[in-house]
């Protein structure tokens, strides 16, 4: 049975609501819980984006027993690996050991607010395995030295740490990166249910490791109200990693989707009421070997609708996989 997961999408809520509607995901029966870290919104109609690692404090401290997670962190242009790994400790001791450090090699929409540039993918890739490296030592306790091609650490040393490691899970979309994550992370991050990803994996180092996914769906009693909605907000989506990893800026995203349909989106996103069509597409990430996925709901203002409906119908069908 796949454990299911609450998004906190940062990118469509103000932060208080985050907090608050991470609470009323624990009480609804929700396994974990995941936070997206932007500085951008994809689209202006989103609205929001709040400092996620601030809103990641206070859900560990209002939450209970609910498992944290960011879905996920990039670690090298506007956070220095330093800078991250205390942040995580930080949040792994408030939160009691219920922390996972997800992390990705992240996009330009966000990293590029330093004023650094965005360098080419590989590139990327290697200023990524060097803060995975920095973050791992620093997790030791002990003082950390480092110099690399991209990063110079000086005698850092955590002081807080939490009452058991963090795991550290990888977020990767090819051979290369799949393979980077079963060699160096604790867990797999994938964004479609990819057989032949998750096959890579476990036979990369990956097996027995959790492997984590995530499903956009709109809820709403009105099929066409849910699919309006997912097509305003969630019309980026479609454009895939090598797009989504490369535009700058919402103005920029909005070009891009002009021409995407209600129905494109609507093919992706299981919209209305109806819990079989969430079921499938769940499905389609446990019979690919996914453990966890988390379930966006599109709509800040949705969710507790949603939370609603969750505990009363979806989630007894999901658990029932």
């Amino acid at each position: 049975m796949a454990r299911i997961g609450y998004t906190m999408m940062s990118e469509q809520t103000p932060p208080r609501q985050l907090v608050e509607d991470v609470v009323a995901a624990e009480h609804a029966g929700f396994d974990y819980a995941v936070i997206s870290d932007h500085y951008f919104p994809w689209l202006e109609e989103m609205g929001h984006s709040p400092y996620a690692w601030s809103v990641l404090g206070a859900a560990a401290y209002a939450t209970e027993s609910l498992p944290l997670m960011t879905y996920v962190t990039c670690p090298t242009m506007r956070y220095h690996p330093a800078v991250v790994a205390q942040k995580a400790a930080t949040i792994g001791a408030l939160s009691g050991g219920r922390f996972t450090l997800g992390l990705g090699a992240g996009e330009n929409l966000n990293e590029h607010v330093v004023g650094r540039g965005w360098p080419p993918v590989n590139i990327r890739h290697e200023m990524f395995g060097e803060a995975i490296e920095i973050i791992q030592a620093l997790f030791g306790g002990e003082y950390v030295s480092y110099r690399g091609d991209h990063y110079t650490v000086d005698s850092a040393k955590l002081y807080d740490l939490p009452p058991s490691e963090i795991p550290i899970a990888i977020a990767a979309s090819g051979s290369q990166s799949v393979d980077f994550a079963a060699e160096y992370g604790d867990a797999l991050v994938a964004v479609h249910p990819d057989t032949a990803l998750v096959d890579r994996f476990q036979t990369s180092g990956g097996s027995g490791k959790p492997i984590y996914g995530q499903l956009a769906i709109c809820y709403d009693q009105d099929v066409e109200a849910a699919k309006t909605r997912a097509h305003r907000l969630w019309r980026w989506f479609p454009a895939g990693w090598k797009v989504l990893s490369e535009l700058p800026a919402p103005v920029n995203f909005a070009a891009y989707s002009q021409f995407v349909r209600p129905d494109d989106v609507a093919s992706q996103v299981p919209c209305g009421p109806d819990v079989r069509p969430v079921v499938d597409a769940v499905r389609k990430f446990t019979d690919a070997g996914f453990t966890h996925v988390a379930l966006v709901q599109i709509g800040g203002a949705h969710q507790e609708d949603f939370l609603t409906w969750s505990q009363k119908e979806l989630l007894p069908a999901l658990h029932a996989l």
